[in-house]
């Protein structure tokens, strides 16, 4: 028997596209102050984790490479940012 996909909690739409630059949305800002990819922004968004949906891998600032974050903490930087 085919596995059942699990429904997505966010919409796909507002997630960061490939090999964008991402930072944390102001509003899990006060929640993810204290983790160690905060200090490390920008961050590059490579994709979701295809065994893990909606967890993604993101490479820092410093080189270090972050993955299993959830991809809905991040939002795209705007064309002014980068």
């Amino acid at each position: 028997m085919p596995k059942k996909e699990k429904k997505s909690k966010k919409p796909r739409e507002k997630w960061p596209r490939l090999l964008s630059l991402v930072r944390i949305k102001s509003d899990w800002a006060e929640t993810l102050h204290n983790a160690s990819f905060c200090a490390d922004q920008p961050l590059l968004f490579f994709g979701e984790i295809p065994n893990m949906p909606e967890h993604g891998v993101f490479l820092g600032a410093s080189g270090r490479i972050y993955r299993g974050l959830h991809i809905w903490y991040f939002e795209e930087l705007g064309p002014e940012e980068v």
